[in-house]
């Protein structure tokens, strides 16, 4: 019976072009979903590298900062009188 009918399909010209377009259709489907989700996956990987860009920055003001501060009170008391916080 399921002989008979993929024999069927496959003899008929009409159902062996339909069966040809429907892969060609489903091919360029499965080709556009991929495209989408590499494009997702693209976004999520330029948000990530945006935040740690971000994080970085913040890290570097944190240290630069950190890195003119006086280092005991007499340096901050000397600072203070110089005017030069």
């Amino acid at each position: 019976m399921i002989a008979r009918l993929v024999t069927g399909i496959a003899t008929s010209p009409w159902m062996r072009a339909a069966l040809r377009y429907g892969a060609i259709a489903l091919a360029v489907l499965l080709f556009l979903f991929s495209l989408r989700r590499s494009g997702e996956r693209a976004g999520r990987l330029v948000e990530r590298l945006e935040a740690t860009e971000k994080a970085n920055d913040v890290q570097r003001r944190m240290l630069e900062a950190a890195a003119r501060r006086p280092r005991d009170r007499d340096e901050l008391v000397e600072r203070l009188r110089d005017g030069r916080l």
